[in-house]
């Protein structure tokens, strides 16, 4: 008789296997903590004897769908996600103290500190000595000084015996417990409580139960971990009766598709949530993020790759509001009121109306919008000055500083390209570029006529522009940079002959780029009629000198 159907696996043919086992538990394979799954089903498989435990596997590694020879067991949660397992042949899992104690008290074996070698220069092996290694052990051997402790993916399923753990590591602060066996909540409870300075919990791919009823008043914890465990919004405002101080919250790779209040169609409560993370979600519509509009001391939302497509913000102005709009819009209170942070990276987002309405949050410095179609030059998408200019307060775009110096150039290079753009209309230019007229204004650039009909600026154009010009090209050899000084009208095409002579270059077809302080990715100078001022090239640019493919 089989132990294991459906999977390689030895132990025991024995049918008279103890079961032990629940619906819903976790579970992992014995001898691999890393191999977890959750029971679905227990008792007899048909023409097997004994005992077996139907086990989803979380990384998919199984055989079937939850059937077997033609008869359906349970419902697994893909087609070869699940296997039959021996009971004795699983883990239901040990306790905080038992993973602490393997976690920080177990001894390398001789093997182990065999391998900790290097090789002389006689090719002969030479044991490594760790300096500070006893010290370091003897600190990690005495819990009741640890403050912060990692159990990451060692088979945690309970608090074991209460006070046990207060007595065992009073002062811990950090408590990670990723990849665990966890899965009631009144565990967690039962651990949260029995160590009173415990600050920050991380219960990242432990697939709690959707029953959260019961847990005790969680004031000492700031810091929580959600991410991976099948939580849904509901399930959030369970807890936030819980955890009344809770500032930060990390919900990534939920599945979550809105946000769904209890009693409101908005959130409330969440006094102290300063972090909200929301990233690797199926989040669609802006409203469901607007219904976190009112939280008053959220600074960071991160809902980066989620499926969002447009953004707006709920001002009186607004020309459509969600039903109920009228709980956003409240005299006293001004949504995101101090949200100083949004992450929106890897959506969907491709209109400019989106960018220009991030002016109207009160606060928003730090903004990500890499990995969206409107910052993808493939898909249509403008290169990172629009968006600086675009944006009047932003001070972080896409992790990167953007430097007083950065802005102005920016800016004065977006003015000349909706002039070049746009001259003949200043209707779309007022509908299509908000800021422009501000912009134009600030920087003192006024209009003058050039022969093919463009405006420009009369004394930008007319004035001379240094340069550094540095050779990239892998066929011209290294080349020292040469700074030159040239007329701003100078065209691309013009440039590229000058390139010619300035490297002494005959058999090379140049191709330029804008090398912009910031930016990722250089911006290709690819119409050889446009002049250098039009291009946004200005005093102290770089230019890349590039050969054509």
């Amino acid at each position: 008789m089989q132990s294991c159907l459906d999977i390689d696996n030895s132990g025991s043919k024995s049918g008279s296997d103890s079961v032990g086992f629940v619906m819903g538990q976790r579970v992992h394979l014995t001898g691999d903590t890393r191999r977890i799954g959750t029971v679905k089903y227990v008792g007899a498989v048909e023409w097997y004897e004994g005992n077996w435990v139907g086990v989803d596997w979380d990384n998919g590694d199984g055989k079937h769908d939850g059937s077997h020879n033609g008869v359906r067991y349970f419902e697994a949660q893909g087609p070869k996600t699940a296997s039959f397992v021996r009971p004795h042949n699983l883990s239901s899992g040990v306790t905080l103290l038992k993973a602490l104690e393997f976690r920080y008290h177990g001894e390398s074996t001789k093997e182990e500190q065999d391998e900790m070698y290097v090789l002389s220069a006689t090719n002969k092996k030479v044991s490594i000595e760790l300096l500070g290694i006893d010290k370091i052990q003897n600190k990690l051997s005495r819990f009741e000084e640890l403050t912060s402790v990692s159990l990451a993916y060692l088979g945690v399923s309970s608090a074991g015996p209460p006070g046990h753990i207060n007595t065992t590591i009073p002062r811990l602060k950090e408590l990670d417990l990723t990849g665990n066996l966890l899965f009631d909540w009144r565990e967690i409870a039962a651990i949260c409580k029995d160590l009173p300075a415990l600050v920050t919990l991380n219960l990242s791919y432990n697939i709690m139960s959707h029953d959260i009823s019961g847990m005790p008043l969680l004031n000492h914890i700031k810091v929580v971990v959600l991410n991976h465990t099948g939580i849904c919004w509901k399930q959030v405002e369970m807890l936030k009766d819980s955890l009344p101080l809770v500032e930060e919250l990390h919900l990534m790779g939920n599945k979550l598709r809105g946000i769904t209040p209890l009693s409101s169609d908005i959130v409330h409560g969440f006094d102290s949530l300063r972090l909200l993370n929301l990233e690797n979600n199926f989040i669609a519509s802006w409203d469901e993020i607007l219904k976190l509009s009112q939280l008053k001391r959220l600074e960071q939302l991160f809902l980066n790759n989620n499926c969002i497509s447009h953004i707006w913000y709920p001002d009186h102005n607004s020309l459509s509001k969600p039903p109920n709009s009228h709980e956003l819009l409240g005299e006293s209170f001004r949504p995101f009121q101090n949200l100083c942070c949004l992450l929106v990276g890897g959506n969907k987002i491709e209109d400019f109306s989106s960018i220009d309405t991030l002016n109207l949050f009160p606060n928003l410095l730090d903004i990500r919008l890499s990995e969206n179609p409107i910052a993808d030059p493939g898909k249509g998408g403008v290169p990172r000055f629009v968006f600086i200019a675009r944006l009047a307060k932003v001070e972080i775009l896409n992790g990167s500083q953007v430097s007083p110096r950065e802005r102005k150039e920016s800016e004065i290079r977006y003015v000349r390209l909706v002039m070049s753009k746009c001259h003949d209309n200043p209707e779309e230019i007022k509908k299509l570029h908000p800021r422009f007229a501000e912009l134009k204004k600030f920087h003192g650039i006024e209009n003058e006529k050039v022969a093919n009909g463009a405006t420009v600026p009369q004394k930008m154009s007319s004035s001379l522009i240094s340069i550094t010009l540095k050779c990239v090209a892998a066929s011209i050899g290294e080349k020292a940079p040469l700074t030159k000084k040239l007329p701003a009208t100078t065209t691309v095409a013009k440039l590229k002959i000058l390139c010619e002579s300035f490297f002494k270059i005959k058999s090379v077809k140049p191709k330029l780029f804008l090398q912009e302080e910031g930016s990722p990715l250089p911006t290709l100078l690819d119409d050889d009629m446009t002049s250098l001022f039009d291009f946004g090239v200005g005093n102290g640019s770089t230019i890349l000198v590039d050969e054509e493919c």
